[in-house]
């Protein structure tokens, strides 16, 4: 039983990653198919030990907590998720489940290609539009009017002045997709994965005037009718939105039966790749209104719809090289080159293959045939050699560094090969500078990749340090450069020197350190010299922060080179602050917060007067959490904070010691 309730608790914290990834940072690690997989099993093993099940579960959310860029607006009417069949089998159990409610009835349903995009409501009073916002969890949402304003096929003014909440799908054409990528190539930009993550970068953009540049459309898939006004069918909402001015997908089609939905999904699964819009599978909705309203909701679905999503695609292509790419921390990467083929609507020409001990396992070399699978336009990934093709060996395995050449080395517990060579290695001085500028970096606007390599290879810029002694006579060296693009560089480098020691941190490219870790550590240690002379049992102290991580930052600053790199950064004027959160008190110090449940704010507001009042916050509770905050519905960690005998506050016990003289 032991056993089973680990995996449960394994499986809600790796799709709670993939969440955090899909909706937050709308940069997907896993496909669609890879998800659900995840997604079942949980719900499966949920329904067998239900003494496991919690609140706080994956299965009873919808999405994932809104972003502090955008404030959050408490949705009038919930958004709801959708439950998955993934073979014709679940589809049809999940029609005769409905069919037993309505015995004598005859049962329409309504079958509507499901749209890859970002979901959406839109609120109408009167016929005009007053608020658009994302979904989030479905509860709560983010307020992105102004970015919604700027998509030309949604109607700022109804045909009827009419109060109306629209539900639909903001996407971006793939041929759009297509051209902003080109775009981003050609101004040094980061290419977007795929046309979903192109589409809600570019709905979230804190200036609307970028998304308005950008090509969104959408399209309206449901409503909400205040007045109780509402049709009596699903079909003739269709029929009252195209009316009011929405775009609403064409392809949308009634059915007397579940077998009309089969043909629906089978005409589908290959048609699609002929749209210019990426679609993942097919929505299915009871066309009576009124069925729906009394089949009602599961905690996170309805039970009168659900997405057919389709099969992962697999197809033969030909290797035609392995491409070894060196990273900032001198990570070693092979890509497969391969033959060009349309797969899930693209051209595919490169794909994953992770690390070299997973070259070994396929059993896979340069001019074999090979099996690549790509889901919901996730980066392909090679999974097997074909039974097509010849015997040409495995590809060997590298022992040196393929840009400096330097004796490659494996460190043990991993599996990927590493270039020590990080001092002299161009591929990782290359790669350190594009990090340092980046927008998760020190976020310096107009120095990319193409830029950098140029600046490297000429001599320009050195290091990091170098960057701030960068003069526009330098500039214009650079073939990508000119006059005005020189100027605006020089006025982004200027406004980085004075970024949070946070973003410093991260920018460093300390080996395992990311913005998270990052954070963690700065909160402990709030000046750059602390941090430097920090010991490795101080770092392992910090909730959150483990031995290999500790040990890399102890590791970082203890080298010679890197404190000389730093010192030049502080001479040239680099002069981080630790100001992303104002501290009031210290009332808190040397206490952490483990916050849970359903609150009467965001989540944040709570974070920001702990950290204000020199709290941490850890996400997990332990022997070391000081206190644990909880909502409503608080699941998993009220019960560990209960058994550690953690103390639990809830909302005004938490007031009385925030506010305590």
């Amino acid at each position: 039983m032991e056993l089973f309730r680990q995996r449960i608790e394994d499986l809600k914290a790796e799709i709670n990653k993939h969440n955090k990834a899909y909706y937050e940072d709308d940069n997907p690690t896993i496909s669609d198919f890879e998800y659900d997989e995840l997604f079942r099993e949980l719900k499966k093993l949920e329904e067998m030990y239900p003494q496991y099940a919690t609140a706080d579960s994956p299965t009873q959310k919808v999405g994932s907590k809104t972003s502090e860029k955008f404030k959050e607006i408490k949705h009038k009417y919930r958004l709801y998720s959708l439950d998955n069949s993934n073979n014709f089998g679940d589809l049809k159990h999940w029609y005769e489940r409905i069919q037993k409610e309505y015995p004598s009835e005859k049962i329409e349903v309504v079958s509507e290609l499901k749209i890859d995009g970002l979901a959406c409501a839109l609120s109408y009073q009167n016929g005009k539009l007053i608020t658009g916002a994302t979904r989030g969890d479905g509860i709560v949402g983010e307020i992105i009017t102004d970015n919604i304003r700027q998509i030309k096929n949604i109607p700022q003014q109804l045909k009827d002045k009419i109060n109306l909440e629209v539900r639909g799908e903001v996407y971006m054409p793939v041929s759009s997709f297509e051209k902003l990528n080109e775009k981003q190539r050609e101004t040094d930009g980061k290419e977007f994965a795929n046309p979903r993550n192109a589409a809600a970068g570019s709905l979230r953009q804190d200036n609307a005037e970028i998304t308005g540049e950008r090509d969104l459309r959408f399209f309206a898939y449901a409503a909400v009718f205040p007045d109780n006004n509402s049709p009596k069918t699903h079909f003739e909402i269709l029929e009252l939105l195209k009316k009011e001015g929405f775009t609403v997908n064409e392809n949308a089609k009634l059915h007397q039966s579940i077998q009309g939905v089969e043909k629906y999904c089978n005409d589908w699964e290959f048609e699609r790749h002929n749209l210019d819009y990426a679609t993942d599978g097919v929505v299915v909705k009871i066309n009576d209104v009124s069925k729906q309203n009394e089949l009602g909701y599961t905690a996170r679905a309805p039970k009168w719809a659900t997405a057919f999503k389709f099969p992962p695609e697999e197809i033969e292509t030909e290797l035609l090289d392995v491409e070894l790419s060196v990273g900032k921390t001198g990570a070693l990467t092979p890509v497969a080159i391969l033959t060009p083929v349309k797969l899930a609507g693209t051209i595919v020409k490169r794909a994953s293959l992770h690390n070299f001990d997973e070259i070994q396992r396929l059993g896979i070399n340069i001019g074999d045939k090979v099996i690549i699978k790509k889901a919901a336009e996730i980066i392909p990934k090679v999974i097997k050699k074909s039974d097509n093709s010849g015997d040409h060996g495995v590809f060997e395995t590298p022992q040196n560094c393929p840009v400096c050449s330097t004796k490659l080395i494996k460190p043990e517990g991993e599996v990927v090969l590493y270039c020590p060579n990080s001092d002299t290695c161009p591929a990782q001085i290359k790669g350190k500078i594009e990090y340092w500028c980046s927008k998760e970096g020190m976020d310096i606007d107009g120095l990319g990749e193409a830029i950098v390599d140029d600046a490297v290879d000429k001599g320009i810029i050195r290091d990091i340090a170098d960057i701030y002694t960068l003069t526009e006579a330098d500039l214009m060296k650079l073939d990508l450069i000119k006059e005005k693009s020189a100027q605006n560089l020089l006025k982004s480098i200027e406004e980085s020197k004075t970024r949070s020691l946070k973003r410093f941190i991260t920018s460093l490219s300390i080996k395992l350190v990311g913005k998270e870790t990052a954070e963690l550590i700065t909160n402990e240690f709030p000046t750059l010299e602390k941090i430097m002379s920090a010991k490795t049992e101080e770092l392992t102290a910090i909730d959150g922060v483990g031995e290999k991580v500790a040990q890399s930052v102890v590791g970082f600053f203890e080298k010679e080179d890197n404190k000389k790199l730093i010192e030049k950064l502080l001479q040239n004027g680099v002069n981080p602050q630790n100001n992303d959160n104002q501290l009031i008190s210290d009332k808190f110090k040397n206490l952490t917060f483990v916050i849970t449940g359903t609150l009467s704010k965001p989540r944040a507001d709570f974070e920001a007067q702990i950290k204000s009042l020199g709290g941490k916050i850890s996400s997990s509770v332990s022997k070391k959490t000081s206190y644990v905050l909880c909502g409503e519905n608080p699941g998993s960690k009220f019960d560990k904070a209960s058994s550690l005998g953690v103390i639990i506050l809830n909302e005004d016990e938490f007031k009385k010691l925030a506010e305590e003289e």
